[in-house]
């Protein structure tokens, strides 16, 4: 007798399991209607205690302090302040100053409060000791006790106030809350012969950081006259800048104003995503984020005038977690802008809920071969075991052996699917020479955006990688059969957005309307440039060459028209085609991932 065989179970196996199960289910009902009253309720509370640091006057102490001296007299010890830091992690915590006199951060000076005409000098900080110039000093000190902190940097003695953020004193243990750890300031001054009589008022900011090893408050840096300067903004930034030259007014009149179009970033940071650009060096301007190419006009009361100059600072946003699997999408507000982490390479990307409702990676993606496994597609929909085929772009061309998968392409002319024998080219990521992935690899002080492919380019971090289409939606069957909204080179979670699928219709058709109301197929690009959404003129490569960095960008949909051609987004600064025209699908573009935000 034949036996039908059923997932390695024989026919008269599965009767006798279906059988053992029905009597098994039976003695368990059986055993919990005898039993019911004895059933336990286990109540789990969970409790977390948040990191909480502060640093307070303590009540004995007065931060606003009156001394009364004369010409060519020093006095020490002016006024004392106790500072009370409480600080709960075991990491501790650090104490930095800085000058802050009128409210300006870096100003050391003591200003005359009078109304006098011509105003006498302001007293400059200094040694505070005698000689033909007055000046005034800081002195900290730490409470006899257990818990006192180290006092840095020398300023157990009278030193000359700082002009930028300097540590000052450091805890490295965990405090209590009752006794907490006491901080005292103190000053001292020298008043010249010739110092005029008058008023004259000091600040000292104190800023406490957590835990001892953070980095330094960020500093506001001086603008220059004509130019947009550009800052690094934090520790461990990769890359360097140059300045801007603000262009003169169009117009002969000066009636019309004078605009830019702001650099993408040549900054990285680990484990931070850059969210674009911002007025402010704390971020306390929300309204001042600006996208990384965005356009701006210097009107009158808008920025700073070209005169003056434009400080921009970059705008960093820590990892919030994985981008691999993420959820996180409805519970953002609109234009709520995060970071989280590819696990494939520890790429930080900064993530925004934009105006279509959707989650858009809005930084260019910079992967690379990373030879991390992917068994079962946890990492990312589409590439299965390790991400081989996703060549290195750092390797020469050595066999026709990489399928479509490649960062890599050939002419075109003869060979649309990539794996011929035609000469290859590698998809830079930074011009169509070399890739540099450190600092010093790239071109120092980039001032432009450069359209130019070679060493000379000004290469922009921000730009991303390039890609083919098979690359980006994972086809390593040339371009056959794939279900391009569920396979792509995305994390998981995430998908490449829809181009034309009719007129009015497709993801980045959406996403225009959106923020361009009403928008059309030719509207102007600025709304797609603007904070957050900062797409960039990331340019394309195509026969070997990089073009339209700069000037043009070229987005990736996962819509195909055809074996071979394939819908892309496309903007300049006039016009915006919103995945509605196609391309050969070997061109290198850069991509966005997108997660839902239903």
């Amino acid at each position: 007798m034949r036996v039908k065989k059923h997932s390695g179970l024989s026919a008269l196996e599965l009767s006798l399991c279906g059988g053992l199960v029905l009597f098994v289910f039976g003695l368990a009902m059986s055993l919990s209607s005898a039993v019911a009253f004895a059933d336990d309720v286990i109540d789990v509370v969970n409790v977390t205690v948040p990191v909480s640091c502060s640093m307070s006057e303590a009540v004995s102490g007065n931060t606003e302090h009156t001394a009364t001296i004369r010409n060519n007299e020093y006095e020490s010890d002016i006024g004392l302040t106790n500072i009370k830091v409480f600080c709960n992690d075991k990491d501790g915590y650090s104490v930095y100053a800085i000058g802050y006199s009128e409210d300006t951060y870096g100003n050391t000076e003591m200003v005359y409060q009078g109304n006098a005409t011509p105003a006498p000098s302001n007293i400059v900080t200094g040694t505070a000791t005698s000689g033909n110039t007055s000046n005034w000093a800081m002195k900290l000190s730490a409470v006899e006790g257990t818990y006192a902190p180290t006092i840095l940097n020398g300023f157990g003695s009278y030193r000359t106030v700082p002009s930028t953020y300097t540590q000052v004193a450091t805890f490295a243990a965990q405090t209590d809350n009752t006794i907490g750890s006491t901080i005292q300031s103190t000053y001292a001054i020298f008043v010249s012969p010739t110092q005029q009589a008058g008023t004259y008022q000091g600040k000292v900011r104190y800023t406490l950081v957590h835990p001892d090893d953070a980095e330094a408050p960020l500093s506001p840096q001086a603008t220059e006259p004509g130019k947009i300067c550009y800052y690094p903004n934090g520790s461990n930034v990769e890359g360097t800048m140059g300045c801007q030259t603000i262009p003169a007014s169009g117009t002969t009149d000066g009636v019309s104003p004078t605009s830019a179009v702001l650099l993408a970033s040549n900054f990285s940071r680990a484990g931070y995503g850059f969210a674009g650009w911002s007025k402010t060096f704390d971020y306390s301007d929300t309204t001042g984020f600006l996208g990384p190419q965005e356009y701006i006009e210097f009107t009158e009361g808008a920025y700073s005038g070209n005169n003056n100059g434009l400080s921009l600072y970059a705008h960093w946003i820590k990892s919030a977690g994985s981008l691999q699997g993420w959820t996180g999408c409805s519970s953002l507000q609109s234009g709520a802008v995060t970071a989280l982490t590819d696990q494939r390479d520890n790429e930080t990307y900064a993530v925004a809920k934009l105006a279509d409702g959707n989650c858009w990676m809005i930084e260019n993606m910079r992967l690379e071969n990373t030879g991390t496994d992917n068994t079962g597609g946890s990492l990312a929909q589409g590439y299965n075991a390790s991400f081989a085929g996703l060549a290195n772009p750092e390797a020469p061309w050595a066999s026709n052996s990489t399928t479509a998968n490649s960062l890599y392409s050939t002419d075109g002319s003869t060979d649309k699917t990539i794996s011929g024998s035609d000469q290859a080219y590698r998809f830079p990521r930074y011009n169509n020479v070399n890739t540099p992935t450190t600092a010093t690899d790239r071109p120092s002080n980039p001032t432009s955006n450069s359209a130019a492919n070679s060493t000379s380019d000004a290469s922009m971090y921000s730009y991303g990688n390039y890609y083919t289409w098979a690359a980006t939606i994972a086809d390593t069957t040339a371009y056959g059969g794939r279900d391009c909204n569920t396979t792509s080179i995305c994390p998981t979670g995430w998908r490449i957005p829809t181009g034309y699928t009719s007129r009015t219709t497709g993801e980045f058709y959406a996403l225009n309307t959106a923020v361009n109301t009403g928008a059309t197929d030719t509207s102007a690009s600025k709304g797609l440039r603007a904070y957050p959404n900062n797409f960039v003129f990331s340019g394309s490569v195509r026969s070997g060459s990089v073009g339209s960095r700069g000037s043009g960008s070229y987005y990736w949909s996962s819509s195909s028209l055809s074996s071979d051609i394939a819908y892309y987004l496309h903007l300049y600064n006039a016009r915006v085609y919103p995945g509605t025209i196609y391309s050969d699908k070997y061109s290198g573009m850069s991509i966005r991932c997108l997660a839902p935000g239903a």
